[in-house]
């Protein structure tokens, strides 16, 4: 039997239906079906999210599989990335840039550093959530102009570029 789940607009709260025919009250009845039939928890098996309203990309939790074991491999994959690639390892990688560098440069010094082959861990986006924190504390400085904007409120870059912040000798 195929299972599908797709919110149902117009009908009151949140309501989701399944293609089996199950109609389901909320969201959290709706991933627990989709878990229990094998679908991704978080596009509910249509293997599609729309991160913001207007876009939609590949589900990133299964890896536009819209499955539930993809989810669990790259969830355990990117815990396993948080395990390995810590803030000090990206920070001691940033300490030998002295002037700008790309996401992908310390993710492939990432990579080549611990000697894991590509593929075998979500390094980039790991790797990309460690240097937004270091940008969040003031510790890089993001120098990079979004290669796309989507509606008015988010944008998007492909491969961002930072540099180390500079302190002022006081």
């Amino acid at each position: 039997m195929k299972h599908v789940i797709s919110p149902q607009p117009g009908i009151l709260g949140d309501t989701f239906a399944c293609d089996c025919g199950a109609v389901l009250a909320g969201r959290m009845t709706a991933e627990l079906h989709a878990a229990e039939n094998g679908l991704c928890s978080v596009c509910l098996g249509t293997a599609v999210e729309e991160p913001v309203p207007g876009l939609t990309r590949d589900c990133t939790s299964c890896a536009g599989t819209g499955r539930r074991k993809e989810q669990i491999t790259w969830q355990l994959a990117y815990a396993e990335a948080e395990h390995l690639i810590t803030m000090a390892v990206i920070r001691g990688i940033v300490s030998g840039f002295d002037g700008p560098f790309h996401l992908s440069e310390i993710a492939d010094t990432v990579r080549t550093g611990l000697n894991l082959p590509t593929g075998r861990l979500p390094v980039g986006p790991r790797v990309r959530d460690l240097l937004l924190r270091m940008q969040a504390a003031g510790e890089i400085t993001m120098l990079s102009a979004p290669d796309e904007m989507v509606g008015t409120d988010m944008v998007l870059y492909r491969d961002p570029q930072w540099q180390r912040a500079r302190t002022l000798g006081l």
